[in-house]
């Protein structure tokens, strides 16, 4: 009997123990993470001052005024057309200099640290030399355009072209983090795996849709998650190159919510609308779990 209940004793002071060591990240996570979010249900049932005060109670006013506004799904619209833009040619592309680069030849470093440069460069940074690049007179691509013949592009001025440029300048600044993830996952793969493909004669295209895709869908599947994550959070590169522009063309869900919450100073309309994007990526993210976690092959 004394000696069960000294080992609930003993349990209790670890259980204790295990408790103080995460309460550092207990508090962390309530003050940035759970007191927000709770914040945002609250304020999203109410109408409130410009200083984000609640004056009064609003039920499900701001819901029902954000479905029925046009704004919404064209905030909407534009997301979806800017993951689309971003995500799978971010992928791709860095898969394809993955693949190239994981040949053990000298030269193969150096291009590998050019590649991976990127994820150093911020968002605000790349955002202004790409508005540089995009200048419709001074710019270099027009420049480089006119040298081919080719009549000057509208990049951020015209609202069938401004979507598409900053999805260019996004797809560049995520090409780092996505080619290191490849390339870790390259170098993952066993050695035997590449001399079978070798001695068997399979050619580039068949050794990735066969071999290479299969053993590296973990990899894929991670980075299809993170990237359609940071693609409907995207705000950095909005703000500083079109500010939601022009004709709302780029007028991304996150913008909306800045500007809602900080130029309009709706902050109730705003915590609605920042709870429906979060259950729009929850929902994604639950569906990609569902469908597509069925076709990863782990080792």
């Amino acid at each position: 009997m004394a000696e069960a209940q000294s080992m609930r004793a003993v349990k209790r002071r670890e259980n204790l123990l295990g408790y103080l060591f995460l309460l550092p990240c207990l508090l962390f996570f309530g003050t940035f993470l759970f007191y927000p979010l709770f914040k945002s249900i609250v304020l999203s049932f109410q109408l409130t001052n410009p200083r984000g005060e609640a004056v009064a109670f609003a039920g499900l006013d701001n819901y029902a005024n954000m479905f029925t506004s046009g704004t919404f799904l064209s905030t909407l619209k534009a997301t979806v057309l800017f993951t689309l833009y971003t995500v799978p040619p971010g992928i791709l592309i860095a898969f394809a200099l993955a693949c190239m680069t994981n040949a053990r030849l000298p030269a193969m470093k150096s291009f590998q640290f050019i590649f991976s440069m990127p994820i150093a460069i911020s968002a605000a940074t790349g955002a202004v030399i790409w508005a540089l690049l995009f200048h419709p007179s001074t710019g270099m691509l027009n420049y480089a355009l006119g040298l081919l013949g080719i009549s000057p592009i509208p990049w951020l001025v015209d609202p069938k072209w401004a979507l598409i440029s900053v999805s260019l300048m996004t797809v560049w600044m995520n090409l780092g983090f996505n080619f290191i993830v490849l390339t870790a996952g390259l170098q993952g793969i066993s050695e035997d795996i590449y001399d079978s493909m070798k001695i068997d004669g399979a050619g580039p295209i068949r050794s990735a849709f066969s071999v290479l895709i299969p053993l590296l869908s973990p990899t894929l599947f991670f980075l299809l998650i993170v990237s359609v994550i940071n693609a409907f959070q995207t705000f950095g590169q909005i703000h500083i190159m079109t500010k939601g522009g022009p004709m709302n063309a780029t007028n991304v869900m996150v913008y909306q919510i800045y500007q809602e919450a900080f130029v309009n100073w709706r902050f109730g309309s705003a915590s609605a609308q920042a709870l429906v994007l979060f259950a729009i990526i929850l929902l994604l993210t639950l569906l990609q779990f569902f469908w597509l976690e069925k076709k990863v092959h782990y080792q």
